[in-house]
């Protein structure tokens, strides 16, 4: 019979069903505890560590502080990105205990004191300060301002070799003894140490110093760099300590950003992530679309989507006029446009010599009053002139009639058809993309110029919270009137509670500007993800990045880098959720599969469709 039979008193041949009979006893002959689960497969005890199998150990604790803690002074070593365990034990002691010891201390340092004085000694200026300082502590103790502890603190590092182990304890003492905290191994006792840094609360080594409150309070663990606040958006979740990284770029001094990555680093889906969670906090945007990447996340959250080209059904007009504000002079807001203007024919034009931009300024301010627009007058009800009206006027003037030819091809060429025509494009929606996608490259920045013109317009005669993304923004740094507005943005974004989001992958076009370091400069929030070697050392300079930082901008992976918010910044990775990210993802095959899954559905809804008509036919008839 076999072991079970046996067990059992019952036959071979019986063949019963052990598994509701068998006793609990063979059960847990076989049983793993939890124990057996976590417990290294090998440990290895000597003086100076452990060795755990796959990870070596070693165990120390402070031994020494100064009289003096700052704040945050543990924060360098908690924020190591190294693996290891802290141990904070604090022992509060009796107050009445402590008196009556710190009544002798006293006592034996006056006592001290005065020998020497009584010798003819020179003083000693430790006595003194400790004579002081047992004062004011025992001051502060009896008045219960500070209570005493006993406190011990442990530190438990890990590698995976000895040679990176001692590098590791020479970071680690380093930082400590800079700031005159000592700390020493815990010789012949590595168990009691390990044991004493497990998440178990038991302090078996037992080396304390005394601290009293203050100083204790500067011990907290949980310091660490973050950009936690209590209100904003999710950016993403800080990769030295996983806290998330909550912004408000409304709550700075100024709303706008810059984000620079190189191609495919995730620069656009952190972009269109943010507008996502941007938009729940009753905040409109309007984004300058290069690529065509934002029309489905439009289609999706219900705004507008414009595409701009030489033959689109959306037309803008350079010539309106914004709406001036209670506090606006409309001398002023008429004299700013003429000069925005200018700026455009200037580039239209490739350039323009002192004389020509004096009569385009001329040209500009006869064409306006053609259509009875001065400064007094209401721009509410006055329809703006057209480009053709611009040209009629300069063909009248001397000396215009060569500008007025270089006009031709806006006028009545392939061109008139966007720019040459009254505005018919309603932005009220909360969220506004125009494309372009389908503009030849020579006439992109032209065609920002002329958007981002209106934008500002509509800007400005409406006070609301709005974000303005511009993507790709190299376009318009190529030119110094585009670049030169898009500073005015900039600066003056914010009186208008305007945020400028500027994005570009072309870091060294950008910086090249004169105009680009100043947009840098006026925007609170910076966001650096990874970069290529030929631009890293520029962004460096820009940025005062250490060597860490710029190490990591190489090495990042997509959606990671580094952010900076103000004075403070952290490394960060970009995190969606499976919704959002089906929404924001510029994947190509991400986006390929989506269309594919919607084309397969639209077409398996078709013979439904039919059927219904069929059935509703043969109903008709029967009627």
């Amino acid at each position: 019979m076999g072991l079970f039979d046996t067990l059992l008193g019952r036959k071979k041949e019986e063949k019963p069903n052990l598994a509701s009979i068998l006793p609990a006893e063979v059960y847990q002959a076989g049983a793993l505890e939890l124990k057996d689960i976590i417990a290294p497969s090998a440990l290895k005890i000597s003086p100076r560590g452990l060795d755990l199998g796959e990870k070596i150990l070693r165990s120390f604790f402070v031994i020494s502080y100064p009289r003096f803690l700052s704040e945050e002074w543990f924060s360098p070593v908690l924020n190591m990105d190294k693996v290891f365990d802290v141990a904070i034990f604090v022992h509060p002691i009796e107050t009445s205990k402590i008196l009556h010891q710190f009544q002798k201390k006293v006592a034996e340092v006056e006592s001290q004191i005065h020998e020497r004085e009584d010798k003819g000694l020179v003083r000693d200026p430790m006595l003194d300060v400790a004579y002081q300082d047992l004062e004011n502590l025992r001051d502060q103790l009896q008045q219960a301002q500070e209570k005493l502890f006993d406190v011990g603190l442990y530190i438990t590092i890990y590698a995976d070799s000895e040679l990176e182990l001692d590098k590791i304890e020479n970071e680690i003492k380093g930082i400590l003894e800079a700031k005159l905290v000592y700390v020493k191994p815990a010789l012949f006792q590595q168990e009691q140490g390990y044991k004493s840094t497990l998440p178990l609360g038991d302090d078996l080594l037992g080396v304390h110093q005394k601290l009293n409150s203050s100083p204790l309070s500067s011990l907290f663990p949980f310091t660490s760099f973050d950009l936690t606040s209590d209100k904003g958006i999710l950016y993403g979740v800080n990769r030295h300590n996983s806290s998330l990284v909550l912004f408000d770029r409304f709550s700075l001094e100024n709303y706008n950003s810059v984000t620079f990555a190189k191609s495919g680093a995730g620069k656009s889906y952190l972009t269109k992530l943010e507008i996502l969670r941007t938009l729940m906090f009753d905040t409109d945007v309007m984004i300058m679309d290069p690529e065509n990447e934002y029309e489905y996340m439009a289609e999706v959250v219900g705004g507008r989507y414009f595409k701009i080209s030489l033959n689109s059904e959306h037309h803008i007009n350079p010539f309106d006029l914004p709406i001036p504000v209670a506090d606006e002079d409309p001398a002023n807001v008429l004299r700013s446009n003429i000069i925005n203007l200018v700026g455009l024919f200037r580039l239209m034009m490739g350039g323009l010599t002192a004389e020509e931009d004096a009569l385009i300024d001329r040209a500009i301010t006869e064409t306006y009053a053609l259509k009875d627009i001065t400064a007094d007058s209401d721009f509410r009800s006055i329809e703006p002139p057209l480009m053709s009206d611009f040209e009629l006027v300069l063909t009248g003037l001397e000396g215009g009639e060569s500008l007025a030819q270089r006009l031709t091809k806006y006028t009545k060429g392939t061109w008139s058809g966007f720019i040459n025509r009254p505005t018919n494009v309603d932005i009220s929606k909360k969220l506004v993309v125009f494309s372009l996608r389908d503009m030849e490259d020579e006439l992109k920045p032209i065609a920002m110029y002329i958007v981002t013109h209106f934008i500002w317009n509509a800007v400005r005669r409406e006070l609301k919270k709005r974000l303005l993304v511009i993507d790709e923004a190299w376009w318009m740094m190529k030119s110094d009137d585009t670049a030169s507005f898009l500073t005015g943005l900039v600066k003056r974004g914010r009186k208008y509670y305007l945020g400028v989001a500027t994005i570009t992958q072309d870091v060294g076009d950008f910086l090249k500007s004169p105009y680009g370091l100043p947009i840098i400069t006026n925007s609170s929030i910076q966001i650096l993800l990874k970069q290529s070697p030929t631009t890293i050392d520029n962004l460096q300079k820009t940025f005062n990045l250490t060597d860490e930082e710029k190490y990591l901008l190489l090495e990042s992976d997509v959606g990671e880098g580094i952010f900076f918010a103000g004075l403070k910044h952290v490394a960060i990775k970009v995190i969606a959720s499976y919704t959002e990210d089906q929404i924001i993802t510029s994947d190509p095959g991400q986006v390929l599969a989506m269309k594919k899954a919607k084309l397969e559905l639209e077409e398996s809804k078709e013979p439904n469709a039919a059927a219904t008509t069929a059935t509703s036919t043969a109903t008709a008839n029967r009627a």
